[in-house]
């Protein structure tokens, strides 16, 4: 068996950088708007639903 040891500031420390896919859709005004009216609407349901 190996003994694994943990090392600071390694690579392995860091996290992964984000793929050239996950940058396009973090810049991608249209889905974000989208994401923004999904997540707005989910709040207000839960909001409406408490006052009832």
């Amino acid at each position: 068996m190996k003994n694994k040891t943990v090392q600071a500031y390694s690579d392995e420390s860091y996290p992964p950088f984000p793929t050239k896919s996950t940058l396009f859709w973090r810049r991608f005004m249209p889905w974000q708007a989208y994401r923004f009216f999904v997540l707005n609407l989910r709040i207000l349901k839960i909001v409406v639903g408490g006052h009832s």
